[in-house]
């Protein structure tokens, strides 16, 4: 065998064992093919005079994908400390909705507005709203922790307690409102850079380095990954567990009470009886897809805006090649299954 042909076998072989063993390689490796095959799919569905035409279309094209799947991008940040620590949260639509419908009657125009009945308006009534919306959220994700720690609930009953009861909640009491918000408020997401609005995606960028700092610097963070490897052990060796179950919730309700800040200037409005909804299942499908082990103790906050990516693309993907709508969602589940069978290497 020459040379060249023991390289080949050498550099295959490496790919194999990386792509066995590293689950962020294997994401990367993944998102590549779906971007490239986007790619091609947006080429040939369009005619483009030159090549700056099919460049400029391509880039609004990402921008586009990458803007509306902030929101989804920004809680599978916290659905990824959840999913490590052991946990899962499927309330995550539903305290989105809630903290929506609490900012938009803060901040409501017209005669129902909460903060404007206090003769507070302006900038200062903005500010004082997106505190306690992130306040509220932290709250509601608070309350899911004390459940399942210290109320010793699965987190799967707790949070699916917490969900029902959150969307029932904000649809009765948002029956008879139709809150509209100020303008201002609405520049949060609307700025325009470059004639972009590329604010959901810049927020997005900055919580995705400062949660993978937690995640990778902090006490906080390497107490997450014990508790999902071994919760007793790390139980044992005087780590509080329940006070970081309590915190991981809370983070994560932070993090989606931001989501629902974006949306809300961005779009100026919310459906209470929709909107959020399937928002857990797309969160959890980002952060397994980035290669998060179901069982807890392994993941990253890199593999979650990969697998985030990846699904985005997908979506985009199935859209351009004219795949019926009502398939989509069986696609997503598809691609759920496929990435929770290739964590079968984790027992290898």
């Amino acid at each position: 065998m020459g040379n060249a042909e023991k390289n080949k076998t050498g550099l295959l072989a490496r790919f194999q064992l990386a792509w066995r063993t590293n689950p962020l390689f294997s994401t990367g490796v993944a998102l590549i093919v779906m971007v490239v095959v986007q790619t091609l799919a947006l080429t040939m569905n369009s005619s483009f005079a030159s090549f700056g035409d099919w460049f400029q279309n391509w880039l609004f094209n990402w921008i586009s994908l990458l803007r509306n799947n902030a929101a989804i991008g920004i809680i599978a940040l916290g659905m990824t400390f959840v999913i490590i620590s052991g946990g899962i949260d499927l309330s995550v639509g539903s305290v989105y909705v809630a903290v929506g419908a609490f900012t938009m009657m803060l901040l409501d125009t017209g005669a129902n507005g909460w903060l404007k009945a206090m003769g507070l308006t302006g900038v200062p009534a903005i500010l004082i709203a997106l505190v306690l919306a992130m306040l509220f959220g932290g709250l509601l994700g608070e309350g899911n922790g004390l459940l399942i720690s210290y109320g010793r609930m699965p987190p799967f009953i707790a949070t699916l307690g917490a969900m029902q009861i959150l969307r029932s909640v904000t649809q009765y009491c948002m029956k008879m409102q139709s809150p509209t918000l100020p303008e201002t408020y609405k520049g949060i997401a609307r700025l325009g850079i470059g004639g972009q609005q590329l604010m959901p995606i810049l927020y997005w960028a900055v919580l995705a380095g400062a949660m993978y700092f937690i995640s990778r610097q902090t006490t906080f963070g390497r107490y997450v990954f014990a508790i999902g490897s071994n919760e007793r052990t790390t139980r044992l060796s005087g780590v509080n567990v329940r006070k970081v179950k309590r915190r991981v919730y809370a983070l994560t309700g932070f993090l989606v009470a931001i989501a629902a800040i974006i949306q809300t200037s961005r779009i100026g409005s919310m459906d209470y009886a929709s909107a959020g909804s399937g928002f857990e299942m797309d969160a959890i499908a980002a952060v397994i897809v980035g290669g998060t082990s179901m069982s807890g103790g392994r993941g990253s906050i890199v593999g979650t805006v990969f697998g985030t990516l990846i699904v985005a693309v997908m979506n985009n993907l199935l859209n351009l090649i004219g795949v019926d709508p009502y398939l989509s969602a069986a696609f997503k589940g598809a691609i759920i299954i496929g990435a929770v069978l290739l964590q079968r290497k984790d027992k290898a």
